[in-house]
């Protein structure tokens, strides 16, 4: 991860860090956009999860419902995105240290990837042609990777 320090020095002490980094209010008001985008993106993929699942939603299609709930959950990344390279750029030292962060980015990566091709191909898959089995799977896989960046952040905060 040495090759990435110059990176993490520069935004560390970019003007966007340093001026986030000194006000007493904008880190928190950031960090509030960026927990309630990661709620409702959760929210979303939850449902459809909890659909893939058979607990709940069943009267609807997964593929109507996920086509339905996409556009939440794509939104609400862009928002995660944006507000946490802000809140990284403020701290970006303390982060190259912290097993969390890297917790939290190795399971961010692997959630998106995970997102936009297994499960995206399993949730807009017609209901009569789905693996039942392979359904429930991709959602026991999509809750864990996206709880995962869940504890990984809030780790960073207590670690």
């Amino acid at each position: 991860m040495h090759y990435l320090l110059p990176i993490f020095k520069f935004l560390d002490k970019s003007w966007l860090g340093t001026f986030i980094a000194d006000s007493r209010w904008l880190f928190p008001a950031i960090e509030a956009v960026h927990i309630v985008a990661l709620c409702i993106m959760f929210g979303a993929i939850l449902m459809v999860n909890l659909r893939l699942l058979g607990i709940a939603f069943n009267d609807k299609p997964v593929a109507r419902l996920a086509l339905e709930l996409g556009p939440w959950v794509f939104c609400s990344l862009l928002i995660i995105l944006a507000s946490g390279l802000i809140l990284f750029s403020s701290e970006a030292m303390k982060a190259y240290t912290s097993v969390p962060f890297q917790v939290k980015m190795v399971f961010l990566f692997a959630a998106i990837v995970f997102h936009y091709t297994i499960y995206k191909h399993v949730t807009r898959t017609d209901d009569s042609k789905t693996n039942h089995t392979r359904a429930k799977l991709a959602a026991i896989v999509s809750i864990v990777l996206w709880l995962g960046v869940g504890i990984g952040g809030r780790g960073i905060g207590f670690l």
